[in-house]
């Protein structure tokens, strides 16, 4: 299943907070997709509980909410990826000995 199938765009990162509140104007159809996406995909437990709860809901007469998902802002930032690189890493030292800079041999070499 492509994104472009999915009923909420960039579904895989959104956070769960806010797929509660996008699911909310989801039919049992769509509801289902995303069910079926999510347990063959990542299977987060918390998601599956979360759409699971809201496809009983619906299930007991619950209406969708008006609103479209495609209308939500996008996540921020980008998926993976990491601020910290090696230049920003702390220089390698030794640890203190029972925490007191004098009883270390040669401290601040490594």
């Amino acid at each position: 299943m492509t994104d472009d199938q999915l009923p909420i765009p960039d579904y895989d990162q959104v956070s769960l907070g806010d797929l509660r509140h996008r699911i909310r104007s989801l039919d049992v159809e769509q509801l289902t997709t995303g069910l079926t996406h999510e347990a063959g995909h990542a299977a987060r437990v918390p998601v599956l509980e979360v759409l699971e709860a809201r496809l009983r809901e619906l299930e007991h007469g619950a209406a969708p909410s008006p609103g479209n998902p495609a209308n939500a802002p996008r996540p921020a930032g980008r998926p993976g990826g990491s601020p910290v690189q090696e230049s920003t890493a702390a220089q390698a030292t030794s640890p203190l000995r029972h925490g007191v800079a004098q009883q270390t041999p040669s401290r601040g070499k490594p």
